[in-house]
């Protein structure tokens, strides 16, 4: 018997929303947006192909020029990595030791815990509030000496919540200054919450913030993986120090520079795809649904006992959902013919459960 690590037996595996087997089933259970990449960005990934046999800067110094220009910071205030997932998995193995503690809310992105449990730290899971939001007064009475990470989903996956301006900046007094708040943006496109919490904003002006981005959710990059922080010049030079080598291709950077070139054109795709949430929002509780508001490109249903039955209802419809069982499902918007089928499907299975 090879000899392993004994706390990976603690560790669940971060599982994938479900793929379709055939082609009547449409998948909405992985936050992908509808939308291929735009004619320029397929361009600029075409025009990489044949120097494939070279390795990408491992710096991605263009890309990360590019972000600086458009944020008004310092490049190197930038780390990049294979999505920001990856980039969250950095800021962990760079602050936290063995034994340390990552604070968040839950639920929340489910690769948080795995993250903490792979590098050796503790995951402290602080429950949301009866409304699906961050509980800020459990969070900072969480923060003990052995906190070395606190994490903010702004807005949250997979409720949809946001943090307010005023919840963050009161949370922000109260968090001890060698302690890293980082805030995960990965949704930033899809907010209107005129209240939210900014990250580049709390970034500015508190020596102890980082902000995550990526291009997988509103640039239709997710099969390429690129994410950036934002981060203090010496947390970015650690990032640095622990990412994996050459992690970022060159198709991804390329994609990545054309993606923010064309931000016009997308954020036409964007507002498409927020009008789309609104309408499915409102007509999902009109068939008699409780659904919090949500500001990213899904919607999240509290169904406790009820999670399995509806998950089938809606396989039934050929919906494929992100379940999280025992608690509630998470519906991603898609094109509007696969919105009225979940809007269809939920009907059929609001009457089946009031039944």
């Amino acid at each position: 018997m090879i000899r392993q690590r004994d706390a990976l037996s603690k560790l669940p595996n971060y599982r994938q929303g479900a793929s379709p087997e055939t082609d009547d089933v449409v998948k909405l259970s992985s936050n992908e947006v509808p939308f291929e990449p735009l004619a320029a960005v397929k361009q600029a990934i075409a025009a990489e192909i044949d120097t494939a046999n070279i390795y990408p800067d491992m710096m991605a110094t263009a890309l990360r020029e590019r972000l600086a220009q458009k944020h008004d910071i310092d490049p190197m205030q930038i780390a990049v990595g294979a999505g920001s997932v990856e980039v969250a998995s950095q800021l962990i193995a760079a602050t936290c030791d063995e034994g340390d503690e990552v604070l968040f809310a839950w639920r929340s992105f489910e690769a948080y815990p795995v993250m903490a449990l792979t590098h050796g730290a503790e995951p402290v899971m602080v429950p949301l509030t009866e409304d699906e939001r961050h509980d800020f007064d459990a969070m900072a009475a969480a923060i003990t000496d052995k906190t070395r990470l606190i994490i903010i989903c702004n807005p949250n996956n997979p409720t949809g919540a946001t943090c307010s301006h005023a919840e963050v900046e009161a949370f922000m007094q109260k968090v001890p200054k060698d302690v890293l708040v980082v805030i995960d943006e990965a949704y930033e496109h899809f907010n209107r919450d005129p209240e939210t919490a900014l990250g580049l904003d709390f970034f500015k002006r508190y020596d102890n913030v980082a902000v995550l981005h990526t291009f997988s959710k509103a640039y239709g990059l997710a099969g390429l993986r690129v994410g950036y922080a934002i981060a203090p010049i010496e947390v970015c030079d650690n990032l640095r120090k622990v990412c994996v080598p050459f992690a970022v291709t060159a198709l991804a950077q390329r994609a990545a520079c054309a993606s923010l070139d064309a931000e016009d054109e997308l954020s036409e795709r964007i507002e498409q795809l927020v009008s789309e949430r609104e309408r499915v929002i409102e007509q999902v509780r009109e068939t008699g649904w409780n659904v919090v508001d949500s500001h990213g490109n899904f919607f999240w249903l509290r169904l406790n006992e009820d999670t399995e039955r509806v998950l089938g209802v809606l396989f039934e419809y050929g919906v494929l959902s992100r379940p999280f069982h025992g608690e509630g499902l998470r519906i991603t918007i898609g094109d509007p013919a696969a919105n009225d089928r979940v809007v269809h499907a939920l009907r059929a299975a609001h009457e089946l459960i009031s039944a």
